[in-house]
């Protein structure tokens, strides 16, 4: 018997996929409950869906905070235990090449939101963490103090294209514009860098010559709204490892890369 997992979710709009998952923990597809849900944005709607089911939401708005940086940088107080040196060594989002001032801007005032991020779900203790259209990248700094386990990750998120292809904030969009016949969403571990970590699960459908952008979209939330829950359900049941592969390429390099393994029932 699996015991019911404790799901924390944050979200950046209205909720879809947020509401898919908590359906499939009211019907039993997910042996688990949403604990809390959490957004960037104080306006995004889909905190009214878990409100309207009893579940303790916050926000944190990330927007002001970087307007305030902007504003009066010196001002700002960043988290005590926060290490820009440290962070800065570890992200993966801003090459050598980066403008120093505007990696290390997005560095702080991340760390600033991610600590109050981090302050509100201290209430509420949690197995998962869900990103459910959460649209800010997590930095290191927050990623560790939620991935305590350094064998099982515990943040996931659902990404709206078959990856590694089409990584970032459009993945729909960026499918359609490309031309590709076929389309698919993701659900993948988070790792430092931008939707690089490592994928749990896919499911994919065919994109039509008479398709608009709105109705691969459609069809591709659809997908989302069976796979994510799948997925949950995986880590629920102790059924997910994340082990190291190695590969040895032409010329003898040796390239690793950290895969999911499904353990069979």
């Amino acid at each position: 018997m699996t015991s019911p997992i404790r799901i924390g979710a944050l979200i950046s709009g209205s909720g879809t996929n947020l509401e898919a998952i908590m359906d499939a923990c009211d019907n039993g597809r997910i042996s688990g409950q949403v604990v809390f849900t959490g957004t960037d944005k104080p306006e995004a709607t889909g905190l009214q869906k878990a409100a309207g089911r009893g579940i303790p939401t916050f926000a944190v708005n990330y927007s002001g905070i970087i307007a305030d940086w902007r504003q009066a940088p010196d001002d700002q107080k960043l988290p005590a235990d926060f290490d820009l040196a440290d962070i800065r060594a570890r992200q993966s989002f801003f090459g050598a090449d980066a403008d120093p001032e505007k990696r290390d801007r997005f560095l702080c005032t991340r760390a600033i939101a991610e600590a109050a991020m981090l302050e509100n779900m201290a209430s509420y203790p949690f197995d998962l963490l869900v990103l459910a259209g959460f649209m800010r990248n997590l930095s290191p700094y927050f990623i560790d103090r939620v991935n305590t386990d350094s064998v099982l990750p515990r943040i996931m998120n659902i990404h709206p294209a078959l990856l590694p292809a089409f990584a970032g904030t459009d993945g729909y969009g960026d499918t359609f514009r490309y031309g590709c016949k076929v389309g698919g969403c993701t659900v993948h571990f988070i790792d430092y860098g931008e939707d690089t970590g490592p994928i749990i699960g896919q499911r994919c459908f065919a994109i039509h010559e008479t398709d608009t952008l709105a109705d691969m979209k459609k069809r591709g939330l659809a997908e989302e709204w069976q796979l994510y829950p799948e997925c949950i359900q995986l880590f629920a049941e102790n059924r997910l490892q994340v082990v190291n592969m190695t590969h040895r390429l032409a010329g003898g390099k040796i390239y690793q890369r950290k895969v999911v393994k499904i353990v069979q029932e």
